[in-house]
């Protein structure tokens, strides 16, 4: 019975990831305590294998008493209704506004009765840019966020939210309460300075503390600005579970897991989706290899049927992190673990840790998986976002973004007030069905599409390239930081448009270097060769390596004499 309730759940979670809406996302959270530098950083992957990557931008706008905003559903742009615009919103570049508040998800989905509400206008991705449209700070846009889904309903899933800002981090997470009931349940918890945490579409939070010193409950909003409170909750979290039966009526409250109620960690939810924050921990922390048995989905219960061997919401890390290291972990494939996606047969001949889905597969009745490491072919874009608070907020917030592949992308500094994007990042430039070469997110494309025929010779050469352009980046704003602060105390839109400039000259000017060096990389191992320049020889020198001698064993263990030589004594 146990068997057929994991496979029933596993089921249900890879069709939630084969819709064309749905997003498979990753979040890494990093306190100041925690990085070299003081920053705080959040990590987003938007995962879609229908997302087009590109560089959102709203500028700041007032707005008359009376205007209404039209709410479109961020994956299909579907028409949802109309909510008041507030007098002033603030300007917002990708995921961060000019405040340093920045904010990244991942869907859970959760309870599939709690997944659709009638009359709803607010989905989760509406959710994220009106908050950082409103909000100065991560408290104010966790009031913001939970004030509008309790005012006009909540249309999605269930969703797991990072909101940091200049001081703070946090973990919000979110579900709706079905059909019969506007609104939303959900809990928000601040990460421990010198803590980092994670999510990547499994609901996290578990047990959290009631009302005290620390927490508060959604009718006490007005105390959220509260240094000390660091917990905030819906008021009716628990008692609506006890109230449809997901949670014991006799249950105590102090007991009650967020997580384990309204969306259980089942196979799918632990090896395709914690493995992804384990390997973050992993980097990070000894003594990861204690959950690694839960991540692949071997996971034990209580008898209220809790998961009790999970790893925890946060850990503290053995050193600091800092934010070259944070990008490299948005680029991992389970390297040096027992699913190490390049060392399998999947992998083929090159060693390829990419797998095209389906997620399952079967054979003779037998259902298997593939794995679902961060770092993934489907992403439309992803950044890895910086608050600094010693600086002007408008220099101290850098969204270094990327688009497409995070392993063979190349994250640039964009600082957040500036007051327009590179053209070849913007909206517009392309579309996922209309290649452009004008486009960052087809050059780039072009390059890990390239790369994936023949993975081991050709990523080496494109992870020295981007470690190489990274750390450029990072020197240049270490020398961007000092003249924009100088510049500030003399004249704030000079100095802005500076940033602009700069911002926008480094992405532009990447994505034709981009070009060029898919150009180089082309040449270099088209038709199966690899070529390389002999001085002024009108010939290249040549190499045809082949494959490996492992990869030759299993051509003729599954072909047997069909390829053998005849006549060859050897």
């Amino acid at each position: 019975m146990k068997k057929i309730f994991v496979v029933a759940a596993l089921l249900m979670l890879v069709s939630a990831f084969s819709t064309p809406s749905a997003k498979a996302c990753t979040n890494y959270l990093i306190t100041r305590g925690a990085s070299t530098d003081g920053s705080n950083m959040i990590t987003y992957a938007a995962d879609s294998h229908v997302l087009y990557g590109e560089l959102y931008f709203r500028p700041a706008a007032d707005w008359a008493e009376g205007t209404m905003l039209d709410v479109y559903e961020w994956d299909t742009g579907k028409f949802l209704g109309q909510i008041p615009q507030v007098p002033h919103t603030y300007s917002v570049v990708g995921n961060m506004n000019e405040y340093q508040v920045a904010i990244g998800e991942t869907t859970y989905g959760g309870r599939s009765e709690l997944g659709s509400q009638d009359g709803a206008i607010i989905d989760y991705g509406s959710l994220i840019y009106l908050a950082l449209q409103r909000s100065k700070n991560a408290r104010e846009a966790i009031k913001v966020m939970t004030e509008l889904v309790e005012t006009y309903g909540y249309y999605s899933s269930g969703e797991s939210f990072s909101i940091s800002d200049a001081n703070e981090v946090w973990i919000l997470e979110l579900i709706g309460k079905g059909n019969g009931e506007k609104g939303a349940v959900w809990v928000a918890r601040m990460i421990p300075d010198g803590y980092v945490s994670g999510h990547a579409n499994q609901a996290r939070i578990t047990t959290f503390p009631l009302e005290g010193k620390t927490s508060i409950s959604s009718d006490k909003m007005d105390k959220i600005f509260n240094s000390e409170v660091q917990n905030v909750y819906a008021k009716d979290v628990i008692s609506f579970a006890k109230e449809k039966g997901f949670y014991s009526k006799e249950g105590k409250n102090k007991d009650f897991s967020f997580s384990d109620t309204y969306a259980p960690v089942d196979f799918g939810g632990a090896r395709f989706c914690e493995i992804r924050v384990w390997s973050f921990f992993n980097d990070v922390k000894e003594g990861m290899d204690q959950y690694f048995d839960y991540c692949k989905g071997n996971i034990e219960h209580d008898e209220k049927g809790y998961a009790t061997n999970r790893m925890p919401l946060w850990i503290k890390p053995d050193h600091k992190i800092n934010v070259l290291e944070v990008m490299d972990f948005m680029r991992n494939h389970l390297e040096g673990t027992d699913l190490d996606m390049s060392k399998d047969m999947g992998a083929g001949p090159f060693g390829n840790p990419y797998r095209w889905r389906p997620l399952t597969w079967k054979v003779d009745g037998v259902t298997y998986c593939n794995e679902r490491a961060t770092a993934t072919q489907q992403t439309g874009f992803s950044f890895v976002a910086q608050s600094r608070n010693w600086l002007p907020d408008a220099v101290g917030g850098i969204n270094w973004f990327g688009v497409d592949d995070a392993s063979s992308s190349v994250y640039f500094p964009v600082y957040c007030g500036i007051t327009r994007v590179p053209e070849t990042f913007a909206v517009g430039n392309g579309k996922l069905m209309d290649f452009t070469s004008k486009s960052a997110f087809w050059i780039f494309n072009q390059v890990s599409n390239f790369a994936y025929t023949r993975y081991n010779e050709i990523h080496p050469e494109i992870a020295t390239k981007q470690k190489a352009l990274e750390t450029k980046y990072l020197a240049f704003t270490n020398i961007i930081d000092l003249a924009a602060e100088g510049m500030f105390k003399k004249n704030k839109a000079t100095a802005i448009e500076f940033l602009t400039d700069f911002s926008c000259n480094q992405g532009n000017n990447l994505v034709d270097e981009w070009k060029d060096f898919y150009g180089y990389l082309f040449a270099k191992f088209m038709d199966g060769n690899i070529k390389e320049k002999d001085g002024n020889n009108q010939n290249p020198k040549m190499k045809q390596p082949g494959y490996s001698k492992e990869f030759y064993k299993t051509i003729v263990k599954t072909t047997g004499d069909k390829l053998k030589v005849v006549g060859d004594s050897h």
